[in-house]
């Protein structure tokens, strides 16, 4: 079965807890986890931060709305425990609590006003619209954001000259710790007589291992075995052990398989994986604005 939304599991969490003790919250998921017949793949999907677990989240934030409208309590660090209009409402055995169910306690309704989460003129809330938790919701929106930026990226790219992407490609590999200063670890060789090489980079600060770079500038042609074996064969001519190939396509499921066996140490980056390291080390792209997510420090407020 699919991973229930957060708002599946606000009756769920608060039946769990109707026995009025204290839970372990790690207890109250495994119970869920069980409840609903998780599979270990569902059990272990992540959220787009590949951070925490999906299912945990969305436990969290069932806990957390059903907190906001007193239904339950924190009674100390990552412990819960159900209120007496908790228990009240359990017994009363509706169908299904979620975000519009608990707007009938003033607590939720000065919570969601504070947090301007409901829509004027008797709209339906945002909450209902959206299986996502708000965290999931914000992490699904910043992953489409970089979707687009690194197809732009490629797109740039493609349209550079051959040269310049394979400056480009130095220039990432020294953003990405290889090398020194750009003077001393990297040098762009190219051109005709390259011998199947375009650049070659200190492994190092030192300088003690190289590593020997080929750059394609392709556009939807997919790279297959034998421009590899041509450039297996062109580090074994300046016998090194060592290099990259990185292109703007793809490479075939046969030249991946192909590096897999070989002695040498060969790594392919495709078009896709080049774009998320440019973004990661601000190579090509600028930061626009930075948002903080923060939570509460529970041991700041241990006595």
């Amino acid at each position: 079965m699919a991973i229930p939304d957060y708002q599946t599991l606000m009756l769920p969490v608060l039946e769990t807890l109707r026995d009025q003790n204290v839970w372990r919250n790690r207890d109250v998921i495994e119970t869920l986890v069980n409840t609903f017949s998780l599979s270990d793949e569902e059990k272990k999907h992540l959220l787009p931060s590949g951070k925490q677990a999906t299912f945990d989240n969305r436990v969290m934030w069932a806990q957390t709305y059903l907190r906001k409208a007193g239904l339950i309590e924190s009674v100390k660090r990552g412990y819960s425990k159900i209120t007496q209009q908790g228990v009240d409402i359990v017994c009363k055995a509706p169908n299904r609590i979620d975000v519009n169910y608990l707007m009938q306690f003033p607590d939720f309704q000065e919570f969601r006003a504070n947090k301007r989460e409901t829509l004027q003129h008797g709209e339906k809330e945002i909450a209902d619209e959206i299986a996502d938790t708000p965290q999931e919701f914000i992490e699904s929106g910043f992953q489409k954001i970089q979707s687009a930026l690194e197809s732009e990226l490629l797109d740039r790219i493609k349209a550079c000259s051959p040269e310049f992407f394979e400056r480009l490609v130095l220039q990432l590999l020294l953003a990405m710790g290889y090398g020194g200063s750009r003077e001393e670890a990297g040098q762009r060789i190219g051109g005709s007589g390259d011998g199947g090489v375009d650049g070659v980079i200190n492994e190092d600060k030192l300088g003690l291992d190289v590593i020997y770079i080929q750059a394609k500038r392709w556009d939807n042609s997919t790279v297959g075995r034998p421009e590899i074996q041509k450039f297996v064969g062109a580090l074994q001519g300046k016998r090194a052990k060592k290099g990259v190939f990185i292109t703007t396509s793809y490479f075939s499921s046969d030249a991946r398989d192909y590096v897999s066996h070989i002695n040498d140490r060969v790594v392919l980056i495709d078009g896709e994986q080049l774009a998320q390291f440019m973004i990661a080390h601000n190579v090509g792209v600028s930061t626009v604005e930075t948002y903080e997510i923060k939570k509460i420090d529970s041991d700041y407020f241990e006595e």
